[in-house]
C-alpha cells in the first residue's frame, strides 16, 4: 500500500535567522526527498513548508529542533496543511 504525501508548516523560533537555518533545512529536505520552502519571517521566526511522505515529514520535524550549528531552537510549531505540488525544495 503506498503512503499518501501530506503538507506539513512548521514555525521555529529561537536563534534561527542568521545561522544558516534555511539553507541546511533545504539541504536536509533535499536529502530526505520533500519539496517545499524555507522562509525568513519578520518576527525573527523562520517558516517550513513541506511536502512528501509522513516518514519523510516526520524525520524533517525532528531535524528542525536541532537545525544547523549555531542555532538554538527554542520551539518548533507544527500543523498539518494542504498537500502543494512543488518542484524542489527552495529558501525564499
Amino acid at each position: 500500500m503506498n503512503e499518501a504525501r501530506r503538507g506539513l508548516r512548521c514555525y521555529i523560533s529561537g536563534r534561527v535567522q542568521g545561522v544558516f537555518f534555511r539553507a541546511s533545512t533545504q539541504e536536509k529536505a533535499h536529502q530526505l526527498g520533500l519539496t517545499g520552502y524555507a522562509r525568513n519571517l519578520p518576527d525573527g521566526r523562520v517558516e517550513v513548508y513541506a511536502c512528501g511522505l509522513q516518514s519523510q515529514l516526520d524525520a524533517l520535524e525532528a531535524w528542525l529542533w536541532q537545525g544547523p550549528p549555531g542555532a538554538g531552537v527554542s520551539t518548533v510549531e507544527c500543523e498539518p496543511v494542504a498537500m502543494h505540488s512543488f518542484d524542489t525544495f527552495e529558501t525564499r
